[in-house]
């Protein structure tokens, strides 16, 4: 079940669930209390509010079938995987990771319509690109962008569809599970020496120098947006603003400044909405100690689409 909201709605519509930051060990590289802190930063600034946020409920087994295996999705929600398939998920299996395992890709789906219904919405998680369709990977269990993807054409919301990840990991996951759906055209602009070690293809790739600034990936980001625009013909952008570009991410082997990442979320934003295009968009990667710093950066994204819905009204 959804919480349903009254429309039209004069604020940027938000999705997240509580159970996105749940008990789990602070000393593991995945900062999983993240969401949980990116909640409270907009609540602070008066970005989310009671009235503009819908919380996803738990995903029906035929959406996350329209992605996944419906043997790896067992294996993973009774703890049955070998050893070898929980390594390589790199998170500690937990009924608290079952919980929101099963509910973020319903956050990303529910995130896309309400950028089809208001032209712009925001989830605040979501970006697990590295799962594929029998294993999850690099903290990845169900990949979300490949679920709505998935269930958006399935449905008929949309005819073609653009998923433009700027997560400075490569969407490997995304690209093979939709390698056989050409209605949905993947982008990866990634770091070209960053994980994964073996790259899948996507419909379009472009790999960044490690210690790429910002001068030089803005020009890259923009040029490949344009081109996978005029490819793809979307009726709608899904947008994965991974913030491990920046120079202090532990991961992330990229020289982007804060203020890089404003003018990316900006430009990209912009750019579709000036030609009527709805964006969904999804946090991505961000792997900072400092665990308030990483969600200010996240929420960066959120006050770019705020700053563009607003005027939109």
């Amino acid at each position: 079940m959804t919480e349903r909201l009254p429309f039209p709605m004069k604020q940027l519509p938000l999705v997240t669930n509580p159970v996105y930051s749940y008990s789990f060990d602070q000393k593991h590289r995945f900062p999983m209390e993240k969401f949980g802190l990116l909640n409270q930063y907009l609540a602070n600034q008066h970005i989310l509010s009671a009235s503009n946020v819908y919380r996803p409920g738990k995903a029906r087994p035929e959406l996350l079938q329209l992605a996944h295996c419906g043997e790896y999705i067992t294996r993973f929600t009774n703890n049955t995987l070998d050893k070898q398939a929980a390594r390589r998920l790199g998170l500690p299996w937990s009924e608290g990771l079952v919980t929101r395992s099963w509910i973020s890709p319903n956050g990303s789906f529910l995130t896309a319509q309400l950028a089809l219904r208001h032209g712009i919405a925001c989830h605040l998680a979501g970006g697990t690109h590295h799962a594929h369709r029998d294993f999850g990977s690099g903290f990845c269990v169900f990949n979300d962008l490949a679920v709505a993807a998935k269930a958006l054409l399935a449905q008929g919301r949309v005819k073609r569809l653009l998923i433009f990840d700027c997560d400075v990991h490569q969407g490997d996951g995304t690209a093979t599970i939709l390698a056989d759906e050409p209605a949905a055209f993947t982008c990866s602009v990634h770091g070209a020496k960053n994980f994964p070690a073996r790259k899948a293809c996507s419909d379009l790739d472009v790999e960044v120098a490690s210690n790429c600034e910002d001068d030089q990936y803005l020009s890259i980001v923009s040029d490949t947006l344009e081109t996978a625009l005029a490819s793809a013909r979307p009726e709608l952008v899904i947008y994965d603003a991974g913030v491990d570009i920046y120079a202090g991410d532990p991961l992330g082997l990229l020289k982007v400044s804060e203020n890089g990442i404003r003018q990316r979320d900006r430009m990209v934003i912009e750019r579709c909405r000036s030609a009527g295009i709805p964006v969904a968009t999804v946090i991505g990667g961000g792997y900072d100690d400092d665990r308030q710093a990483l969600a200010r950066r996240h929420a960066i994204v959120v006050e770019e689409a705020q700053r563009r819905f607003l005027q939109e009204q």
